[in-house]
């Protein structure tokens, strides 16, 4: 199996925690971190959103959560996501207030003439027109 190895040289211009973030995945105990994530079938990301005029960097805010709906990335506020919790499937999480808190999620479809608890639920895909 190849592994991918992307490498951007330089993080100039983002904010001082992303740029932490970035450089952390090459220490030891990050490393050991992500070798033992891998064992679940979990990885690493950064937390982050980007300033809708100029494009740049910013850390993710506290009330925001980054969403997936129709093969599509959105930015919502993160009260507005739990009080949906049923179309909403959790994906990305980070440590906060002492628990995992979820920083990201895949809008759920589930065909309405299941009534199955059992039943399978499918991303939200684009609308075909």
């Amino acid at each position: 199996m190849t592994t991918a190895n992307l490498s951007q040289t330089s993080t100039l211009g983002m904010p001082p925690a992303l740029m932490r973030a970035q450089a952390a995945i090459h220490l030891p105990a990050v490393q050991a971190m992500l070798q033992r994530l891998s064992e679940f079938d979990l990885g690493i990301f950064v937390p982050h959103q980007h300033d809708e005029q100029t494009g740049d960097f910013q850390q993710q805010a506290d009330d925001v959560m980054q969403v997936e709906s129709g093969c599509k990335v959105s930015f919502q506020n993160t009260q507005a996501i739990v009080n949906q919790a049923d179309r909403f499937l959790p994906v990305a999480w980070r440590w906060r207030a002492g628990a995992a808190a979820p920083v990201s999620v895949c809008e759920m479809v589930v065909p309405e003439e299941q009534d199955d608890p059992e039943r399978p639920v499918k991303h939200k895909m684009p609308d075909e027109h």
